[in-house]
């Protein structure tokens, strides 16, 4: 029978130690975001029961409504612009990703990679600038062709804005900034496919395509809804961008080229909150829940979904 040596003793003592100081660390920090999302759960709810409770009367941001009736065009507003964002940039962000991870040679791979990268740390404040000043006036000449040629649809009807400053402006510029996200998350899903996967679909006779609908597509498919999820979180968040592009009206109305635009939560708290005052603080913060809620609502159906359809793919 052998004993361990002192040193080899007091090596795996120190690694024990190491063990436990980092496992320590690890759940400090998890229940430290844990905790940080309970208190701002709890900042949220006691700051907006007054919002509920209050006379419409009293407030001025309300202007005689309920909370209900004020809140349901913000709510409305923030998904149909998220919605139109995603609707946009989803398809771009997955070609430009399969680019990049199965057609593009390496170099210029690494170079469209890095511009998307470096579009991804752009402040939200510049494209709110671009968007209103540059582009706004650019895609108008756009929307007169769509509503003389399609009016008769419900989206292109209506008047012509005469700034561009619409609804679809403000979801095109959100696009413009959600696609890095999407597109740097899709690569990195994309190029974990297996290889094997792929040579074996090659070797039966598949095209190139085919191999990326048969072997890629499937496997990638559970990242490609985080990655559309994570987006979708982005645009419905989006603050700046958004206040700075679009000429709001704060209506219900799914007609996207006139001067009549819904807004978002975030764009109404970041214009109203400079004149608010008492309880009217506590209906833009009832807001606010209202928007955290619908965040985590998208963010748990992107969880059941990735789990979904974990179990099928093409990595077990």
């Amino acid at each position: 029978m052998t004993t361990a040596s002192p040193a080899r003793t007091a090596q795996r003592g120190v690694r024990r130690l190491g063990d436990r100081v980092f496992s320590g660390t690890a759940v400090g920090a998890g229940i430290v975001i844990l905790l940080l999302l309970a208190a701002v759960a709890l900042f949220l709810i006691t700051q907006s029961i007054p919002a509920f409770t209050v006379d419409p009367e009293d407030v001025s941001i309300l202007r005689g409504q309920s909370f209900v009736e004020y809140v349901g065009p913000l709510v409305f507003g923030t998904i149909w612009a998220a919605l139109l964002a995603l609707i946009v940039a989803a398809p771009l962000a997955i070609g430009i990703a399969l680019f990049i991870s199965h057609y593009a040679p390496r170099r210029i791979a690494s170079v469209i990679g890095y511009v998307i990268d470096l579009l991804a740390a752009v402040p939200s404040v510049v494209y709110g600038l671009w968007g209103a000043t540059t582009f706004a006036p650019i895609v108008r000449p756009f929307y007169v062709w769509l509503n003389e040629n399609l009016g008769w649809f419900p989206l292109f009807a209506g008047d012509v804005s005469a700034t561009g400053r619409t609804i679809l402006t403000a979801s095109l510029v959100l696009a413009v900034m959600i696609l890095p996200i999407m597109t740097a998350i899709c690569r990195e899903v994309f190029l974990q496919a297996p290889r094997l996967h792929e040579e074996a679909a090659l070797a039966l006779g598949a095209t190139r395509w085919e191999m990326i609908r048969m072997a890629v597509l499937p496997f990638a498919r559970g990242g490609m809804v985080s990655a559309a999820m994570l987006a979708l979180g982005r645009a419905l968040g989006e603050t700046m961008a958004v206040t700075m592009v679009l000429s709001v009206s704060g209506v219900i109305s799914v007609e996207l080229l006139t001067s009549t635009n819904p807004t978002t939560i975030p764009a109404n708290i970041a214009l109203s909150f400079p004149e608010a005052y008492g309880e009217g603080v506590n209906v833009l913060i009832a807001t606010g829940l209202i928007l955290f809620l619908v965040t985590f609502a998208v963010n748990a159906l992107a969880r059941y979904i990735v789990n979904r359809r974990s179990a099928f793919s093409g990595a077990n």
